[in-house]
């Protein structure tokens, strides 16, 4: 409101120079209050400043999260139509990035092969055929994609046209005044202009403003699980769902404790900001956001009616946290540290294709073998940066329950069979061919010759 606008007075002023003071008073005050309020009103739609992997204290608000331990969490009921009817209330959403331009590959990383020729769409689809198998629930699938992965998206999902998983597609508008094409592959929904969803909050508007939101609730859906990233160990819980929907919580973040915080064993409040938003675990955190969040679809409805989502896509972070603040009954859940792996490098391929890991009914399970809680940690040069060379330089993926560390520069090529244990480094000398012979164990060692493998 104008500053101008204090000296004009709409309504007679008296003569008496005493009611005349009131009068200008009292008009002051009103034209304050109302300026006040517009203030209010622009600061509410003033973009949210969320910068992944920051410590972003200043940029979050400070609201308290209660975080529940996985492992306390009330285990499910032993009556199967019960479970039913919980997953007949659940529908899942997966963003289907581009995969890095790194690593040498073209269109989504849904289709990147994560083990035994299985890729992360895979995974998840399987784990959705495997509740309808056990439960006969019935928890459909959207996939949302960009535009310079629609078109491999598509042909992913050729191969599912026939499966008893509802799997939904909704490709991203290139420009703000664009919107979504949503199509279903089973027929269910018609295409119909939705928002520009790029992150939570343009998420919920989408569902909204695209007539999907009011279907899923009118067909019984309560509650819908975000894969914001490609946390390919991300698992499709009927125990987290069950806590959410006997407590009625409307937005669940699933978390891990970083590397420099204890494991929870109760549960325990943190301030919003002490939970890290990308990938990489910030020793100044507390705890990892992994991007999977569980929302109220009766919640988002709300929100979206009353108008408290608006915020410029142009400033807001995709992080995940952004949207959770508006919600009244915001938890999370600590899940164990093996179920968030995200999928940035070929590093994480070896993690994955490795004996680390097994893989059933499309969940990732960690080797029991492995007795540290956490992954090794393994950096690959340039030389296996693409995807391709990756796989060109392994006859097969070392055994690596036992190893802490692996570092490995320059022209070196992997046997079959080989085991590494303890800390091992590996480096090829300039212009030189390392090989590195089948069958050999190489446990806390430097090598930089084929000497150095047998010593």
């Amino acid at each position: 409101m104008p500053l101008h606008s204090f000296s004009r007075v709409a309504y007679p002023v008296p003569a008496n120079p005493s009611v005349q003071f009131v009068y200008l008073f009292c008009n002051l005050l009103t034209k304050t209050l109302l300026l006040e309020k517009e203030k209010g009103k622009l600061k509410e739609a003033t973009p949210l400043q969320i910068q992944a992997g920051k410590a972003a204290k200043n940029n979050l608000p400070n609201l308290d999260v209660t975080v529940f331990p996985y492992a306390t969490l009330p285990p499910l009921s032993q009556d199967m139509e019960e479970t039913k009817k919980l997953l007949d209330k659940l529908v899942v959403l997966k963003f289907d990035a581009a995969s890095p331009r790194g690593m040498g590959l073209e269109g989504p990383k849904s289709a990147v092969g994560i083990r035994n020729g299985l890729t992360f769409l895979d995974l998840i689809i399987n784990q959705i055929q495997t509740l309808y198998s056990k439960y006969g629930c019935k928890v459909p699938l959207l996939l949302l994609s960009k535009d310079d992965t629609h078109d491999n998206t598509l042909k992913v999902l050729e191969k599912y046209q026939g499966s008893t998983v509802d799997v939904q597609r909704i490709k991203q508008g290139e420009g703000e005044g664009e919107g979504l094409e949503l199509e279903s592959l089973a027929g269910h929904y018609s295409k119909e202009e939705v928002g520009h969803p790029f992150y939570n909050g343009d998420i919920f508007r989408s569902l909204m403003t695209s007539g999907t939101l009011d279907f899923l609730l009118s067909q019984g859906k309560e509650y819908i699980l975000l894969i914001n990233k490609d946390n390919v160990a991300t698992v499709i819980d009927p125990n987290i769902l069950n806590h959410l929907v006997t407590n009625d919580i409307e937005c669940c973040m699933e978390v891990t404790p970083s590397n420099s915080f204890n494991l929870i064993s109760t549960p325990m409040n943190f301030k919003l900001w002490e939970i890290a938003q990308n990938q990489t675990k910030h020793e100044n955190f507390k705890l990892i956001d992994t991007t999977n969040t569980w929302v109220s679809l009766s919640a988002i409805k709300r929100l979206v009616d009353s108008h408290k989502l608006k915020q410029k896509k142009s400033s807001v972070s995709k992080a995940s946290l952004f949207g959770c603040q508006f919600f009244d009954k915001l938890i999370g859940v600590s899940v164990p540290e093996p179920r968030f792996l995200p999928l940035d490098a070929t590093s994480d391929l070896l993690l994955l294709q490795s004996d680390l890991y097994t893989c059933k009914e499309g969940v990732l399970t960690r080797n029991p073998a492995r007795t540290n809680p956490l992954n090794p940690v393994i950096d690959l040069g340039p030389e296996f940066q693409k995807v391709g060379d990756f796989q060109s330089r392994f006859k097969s993926i070392p055994s690596i329950v036992g190893l802490d560390s692996l570092t490995v520069r320059g022209n070196v090529w992997f046997g079959a069979n080989i085991t590494f244990k303890g800390q091992v480094a590996i480096t090829a000398k300039p212009g030189l061919r390392l090989e590195i012979p089948d069958e050999v164990v190489i446990e806390n060692k430097e090598v930089n010759g084929p000497a150095a493998i047998q010593e």
